[in-house]
C-alpha cells in the first residue's frame, strides 16, 4: 500500500474536495483520481461517492479512515524517535474568536512557543459560522471559539469550559455599585457594543427582545480591546465576556452591573475536524489548552 495514497485519501477525507486536496498536497488533480482507484482497487472497496461535483465518504471510506490516519501516526511517530519538541517543525493554524485571541490565548501561545520555537503559528479570526466553515476546508487546523455548547459528530471537541458575558461600565459610572438596574434605565446609556452577529450579543439581544426592546449602541467594534479602553474613560456600558474584564474588575477600574437582565452562559470550546490528521504541533498545542483548562486559569465558572 502506497503511503502517498494514504495521505492523500486522508486529505479528500478532510476536505471534501478532490481539486482542492490536489492544490493542497501539490498534485494534479488526474494524479490524485488515480491514486485514489489505486487504493480502492487495493483495497477492494469503493471509498468515495461521487455525485456531480460533490463526494463524501462511502460506509468503507468511513471504516477505512480511522485505520488510515492510525497508519500515519505510527509514521509520524516512528520518524520522532531521537527528536525533542523543539525539533518539531511546521505550521500550525489556529481559528479564534477575538475576545479569546487577545484575553485568553497569548500564555497558550508563549508557553507553546518555548515547547516548539521552530513552528510557524498563525492566528485567524472571524464570526464562529465562518470558523467553522475554515476548518472543513483545511484552512485551519484547531479551533478556539465562544458560542453555545455545541456537540456535533463532525468535531471533535478536546476541552470546554462555561464562560459569562455580564453588562460592565466604568468604575466610576453611576450605575457602579446600584442593585437590580431596570431594563430601560441600563439601555438608556451610551451602549458600545461588539459586531452584530457575535455569539454572546446575539443571545442577549435576544433576551431583551423577548422584553420588547431593541439595541441602539453608539459604537459597534470587533476589537474587545478598544470597548475596554472607552470603558475605563467612562463613556457608557457595554456588554462582553466576563474574562475579558476580569482584571480590570479585579482592579477596581471597571464594574460589573447588577442588572435584571441575567448574564448570558457561554462555552469557550476546543475542536477539530474529525477527519483531521493530528501532526505534532497540534498535538503540543491541544495539550497546552487541555492544560489551561484543567488548571482553571482565567477564573473558570
Amino acid at each position: 500500500m502506497e503511503l502517498r495514497n494514504v495521505v492523500t485519501f486522508v486529505r479528500i477525507a478532510e476536505l471534501q474536495n478532490f481539486s482542492r486536496a490536489a492544490e493542497q498536497l501539490g498534485y494534479s488533480q488526474s494524479a490524485v483520481t488515480m491514486q485514489m482507484k489505486q487504493l480502492e482497487e487495493e483495497l477492494g472497496v469503493l471509498l468515495f461517492e461521487r455525485i456531480g461535483k460533490q463526494i463524501r465518504l462511502t460506509q468503507a471510506g468511513t471504516a477505512f479512515l480511522p485505520r488510515a490516519l492510525e497508519v500515519l501516526d505510527a509514521v509520524r511517530r516512528a520518524g520522532q524517535v531521537g527528536q525533542g519538541a523543539d525539533e518539531i517543525t511546521g505550521t500550525l493554524r489556529i481559528g479564534v474568536s477575538e475576545s479569546l485571541l487577545s484575553q485568553i490565548l497569548p500564555p497558550v501561545l508563549m508557553a507553546f512557543h518555548r515547547q516548539c520555537p521552530k513552528v510557524e503559528v498563525s492566528t485567524h479570526t472571524g464570526l464562529v459560522e465562518e470558523l467553522f466553515d475554515m476548518v472543513r476546508r483545511n484552512e485551519i487546523d484547531v479551533l478556539y471559539f465562544l458560542d453555545k455548547k455545541t456537540n456535533f459528530p463532525e468535531w471533535v471537541k478536546v476541552t470546554e469550559r462555561m464562560e459569562r458575558a455580564v453588562f460592565v461600565a466604568s468604575a466610576a459610572s453611576p450605575l457602579a455599585g446600584r442593585r437590580q438596574i431596570g431594563t430601560e434605565e441600563l439601555l438608556g446609556q451610551p451602549l458600545m457594543l461588539t459586531e452584530r452577529g457575535i455569539s454572546y450579543r446575539y443571545l442577549m439581544e435576544q433576551q431583551l427582545a423577548e422584553e420588547g426592546y431593541e439595541l441602539h449602541p453608539f459604537l459597534e467594534t470587533g476589537n474587545t480591546d478598544l470597548i475596554v479602553r472607552m470603558l475605563l474613560e467612562d463613556c457608557g456600558v457595554s456588554f462582553l465576556p466576563e474574562f475579558v474584564i476580569r482584571e480590570e474588575v479585579r482592579a477596581g477600574r471597571l464594574a460589573i452591573l447588577d442588572t435584571r437582565t441575567p448574564p448570558v452562559q457561554m462555552w469557550s470550546q476546543v475542536v477539530y475536524h474529525r477527519h483531521k490528521f493530528l501532526t505534532p504541533q497540534m498535538e503540543r498545542f491541544l495539550e497546552a489548552m487541555e492544560a489551561l483548562y484543567k488548571d482553571g486559569a482565567d477564573g473558570a465558572d
